[in-house]
């Protein structure tokens, strides 16, 4: 799970029955197809129990986050073989969902059609895995095979003792399908997920703001005002708001090489060289859209979109609509990239080239235990979910906030899982096992052309939602942030120097 699973209890909106905990934590991670047979009966609020249209979701390890230690060299060949994993549970997914009459008359279905031929994918992927780290002077579990097989989880049917499966966020499965009213779209493969590409979101994923008690979680790490000791100096770089549309569905950080390794696209500032294929020497000496030419750093975080029947130009594209992204891409009219102190400690350099990824795009499979970004609303950020999409009133623009990790093992730019490198202070702010306080980066996103979408019949109205893997429904709690350091050596000092001795600098 990595060393930066978060400390804190992140208070939810929603309770997580022990049912739910089961599956959302259990495993190594959940596959949530959410796939249920549509056929209406009884005015369209119970879906046809046939016995071969029970498989609800498909259960798999998610392999990336137990690799902890893959030798250096062999990095970038692990990095394509875990993409390629990925590609392989959409690929069930995708199939689970289209498949929906088959099942329904074959009972073995599931097993012999798609989470067979899914193992035997996956074990000649994790054998290349293996092959990889043996190679370059690594020891591979042995076990790593047992990762191959999934599973599949059956629906609930009514009656049960236990009801619906709550997800930690809304969702209530109880009669085989995300509770929504008649509010679900179909689009004639029976997922009933909601959204425009019938895989989310759903009524369930938004809350009025105003509804949310003020101060009721806590705020990110590094959120709440600095304390009196310790680097209370502040460093803000403006690197605008991605005026110029560069956006792909790469991640150079977990997916290096490997085209459309993210399955969904990144808004980009600063940086402008950043793609899959980019080498640290492409990105030191790439453009930068920031004021301060000395920062060309890069900063990325998935895009959001408002399904409002319209679609943007990547609509047959990969990480677009062949991967369930729909609708109108609409880019931050505020972006604020802040960097504070370390409330015990002064900070040091951050290294050249550094990496961090903060929250966790597959939260909705892996569990909530680095969901990170807080959800919010101008005027009411005393307010913050992490599970919901809020709307806001009128006259509000929806906040997006995150705040990475601030601990640095004084060594490593980046790690196998691209976690355990760095970490978040503990709940006095100090880093633990020897890390060091690094500048702490807040992101500060605001969209102030987001229209409030409409609850109505339990169905949502021009929903707005995060790119996200197809499987993870574009959930709130898959939202995440990525940044890789290349502050020239004089910027990083002077950020240093500003942060630890009080001042607020850009």
């Amino acid at each position: 799970m990595g060393r930066n699973t978060r400390k804190r209890r992140m208070p939810l909106a929603t309770k997580v029955t022990a049912g739910a905990a089961a599956l959302a934590l259990g495993g190594g991670g959940l596959v949530w197809a959410n796939f249920y047979a549509s056929a209406h009966e009884d005015g369209g609020h119970n879906r046809t129990k046939s016995r071969g249209a029970q498989v609800a979701t498909i259960n798999c390890p998610d392999v990336g986050q137990k690799l902890t230690k893959v030798p250096r060299k062999a990095r970038r060949g692990v990095a394509k073989e875990l993409a390629l994993l990925d590609r392989q549970i959409t690929d069930a997914y995708t199939r689970l969902a289209e498949t929906r009459q088959a099942q329904a008359g074959d009972g073995s279905y599931v097993d012999n059609a798609i989470l067979g031929p899914l193992k035997s994918k996956r074990t000649a992927t994790l054998d290349r895995i293996g092959i990889n780290i043996n190679r370059a002077g690594g020891k591979a579990p042995r076990d790593l095979g047992r990762f191959a097989q999934c599973q599949g989880v059956p629906v609930e049917q009514p009656g049960n003792d236990g009801g619906g499966q709550d997800q930690g966020d809304g969702q209530n499965q109880g009669d085989g399908g995300q509770n929504q009213g008649d509010g679900g779209q179909d689009n004639g493969q029976g997922q009933g997920n909601g959204g425009q590409a019938g895989n989310g979101p759903v009524a369930d994923d938004f809350i009025n703001i105003e509804d949310v008690q003020p101060n009721s979680r806590n705020l990110p790490n590094g959120l709440a005002a600095n304390g009196d000791g310790g680097s209370t100096g502040t460093f803000t770089t403006d690197c605008g708001t991605n005026e110029n549309a560069l956006r792909n569905s790469d991640n150079v950080i977990v997916a290096p090489g490997v085209s459309n390794g993210a399955q969904h696209q990144h808004d980009y500032v600063g940086n402008q060289a950043n793609t899959a294929f980019a080498s640290d020497e492409d990105l030191a000496g790439g453009e930068t859209t920031c004021r301060n030419q000395g920062d060309r750093s890069t900063y990325f975080w998935p895009v959001l979109r408002i399904q409002d029947g319209t679609q943007d130009i990547d609509q047959g594209q990969p990480g677009g609509g062949q991967d369930g992204n729909v609708g109108k891409i609409v880019a931050p009219t505020e972006a604020e990239l802040k960097f504070v102190g370390n409330r015990t400690s002064d900070v040091v350099a951050m290294p050249r080239a550094l990496r961090i990824i903060t929250g966790d795009a597959k939260s909705f499979t892996n569990g909530l235990n680095n969901a990170n970004t807080s959800w919010s609303c101008t005027g009411f950020e005393d307010r913050q979910v992490t599970d919901k999409y809020p709307i806001c009133p009128e006259g509000s623009g929806v906040v997006r906030t995150s705040a990475f990790q601030s601990c640095w093992d004084g060594q490593n730019i980046d790690s196998a899982n691209h976690r355990t490198h760095v970490d978040f202070v503990e709940a006095d702010g100090t880093c633990s096992n020897g890390f060091q306080a690094i500048p702490q980066l807040q992101v500060r996103l605001v969209y102030d052309n987001i229209p409030a979408p409409q609850i109505q019949n339990g169905q949502v109205v021009n929903p707005f939602a995060v790119d996200s893997f197809p499987e993870q429904l574009h959930k709130p709690i898959t939202d995440h942030n990525d940044f890789i350091n290349f502050f020239d050596e004089d910027l990083m000092n002077e950020m240093v120097d500003c942060i630890n001795s009080g001042q607020d600098c850009q």
